[in-house]
């Protein structure tokens, strides 16, 4: 029923059960679900292998469908992770980071091409602030920036 929230859909390429597995290992409040596999009466996968697996990461409902080469993932859809401190964005940085690729401005992109934004909440509260000088000093320090710093990002925004 609607009433009970939305379930993301992420794609994989035969890969999903292990990503599941991988983010459930990252994630506090993380646990898997059910798993469907293909009967062969469906096209897309060899009968007996994972057709979907559900998880939940941090509370959010993920199913992992396992649908072939024909889609992938792009940086239009991301995923923020919002963190209380440096130590947390230094672990999701650095998990999530793992065998994908580090990019700019707070985004990595995952062993399996998902992108995310290891974002601090206070650069949050940075960047909706009332003064529109701090709210830009912030913000050139993040474009400058690969992970964020919140010590740098509270200088720039002080104007330290």
């Amino acid at each position: 029923m609607a009433t009970d929230g939305f379930t993301t859909c992420l794609w994989f390429d035969g890969n999903a059960e292990e990503a599941a597995q991988h983010y459930i290992s990252i994630f506090k409040n993380s646990r898997l679900g059910r798993i469907a596999h293909y009967t062969g009466a469906e096209p897309g996968g060899a009968a007996g292998s994972v057709m979907t697996v559900e998880f939940e990461a941090n509370g959010q409902k993920f199913v992992g469908l396992n649908g072939g080469p024909q889609f992938t993932f792009s940086e239009a859809i991301s995923f923020q992770v919002h963190c209380a401190d440096q130590d947390e964005v230094d672990y999701y940085w650095n998990r999530l980071s793992e065998g994908g690729e580090e990019g700019p401005c707070g985004w990595v992109k995952d062993k399996f091409g998902v992108s995310w934004q290891v974002v601090p909440a206070v650069f949050l509260d940075m960047v909706t602030g009332s003064d529109p000088q701090k709210v830009k000093r912030a913000t050139d320090a993040m474009m400058k920036m690969g992970k964020l710093d919140i010590a740098a990002l509270q200088a720039a925004y002080d104007g330290a």
